[in-house]
């Protein structure tokens, strides 16, 4: 239970750290939405593990009406994800998100619906995708990315690379 407290101040410690608009620790736990997705996203997740699906989701879909973001109680989730302006943002059931990622609002990572079984995107470490970006499938996004703001990515995108543009591409 103290691993998980931990877990969440430094989540928050993250924002904080993170966003120049943040006063302190105490303002990210109270009043930024992405923080509070985190937080209903771990404890559906938990339940999710446990094949309690219903309550998983039920949790969920209580945290999307609450703000703005939903996140699928499967999605798996490294350690300190910045979500900024959230609202909008969609995480699809097969994703994956490394550790250290910042996500800005309107973001989809989301399937295309031809695939059936691994159907959404797996971000590396250190990725950051911008407003509105679409990351759609089963592909890989490498370590140290950066997805400009309505970038439409359909590819893999090796490490240390920029992908921007309708389909994107490296820049």
């Amino acid at each position: 239970m103290f691993k998980c407290i931990k877990e969440l101040y430094l989540d928050a410690k993250n924002i904080s750290d993170k966003d120049p608009a943040s006063k302190n620790v105490l303002y990210v736990i109270l009043l930024y939405p992405g923080f509070h997705a985190l937080l209903f996203h771990r404890i559906s997740h938990f339940f999710n593990n446990l094949k309690l699906k219903f309550i998983a989701r039920l949790i969920s879909q209580f945290a999307r009406f609450l703000t703005g973001i939903e996140i699928h109680p499967a999605a798996k989730i490294g350690k300190r994800l910045f979500i900024d302006h959230g609202m909008g943002i969609v995480i699809g059931e097969t994703t994956t998100i490394g550790n250290n990622c910042t996500i800005y609002h309107g973001v989809t990572l989301g399937g295309t619906g031809k695939d059936k079984y691994k159907r959404h995107p797996d971000l590396g470490n250190n990725v950051i995708v911008g407003c509105g970006a679409k990351i759609l499938g089963p592909i890989k996004i490498g370590n140290n990315v950066k997805v400009g703001a309505n970038a439409v990515v359909l590819k893999d995108v090796p490490d240390n690379s920029t992908v921007v543009g309708i389909p994107a591409k490296i820049k």
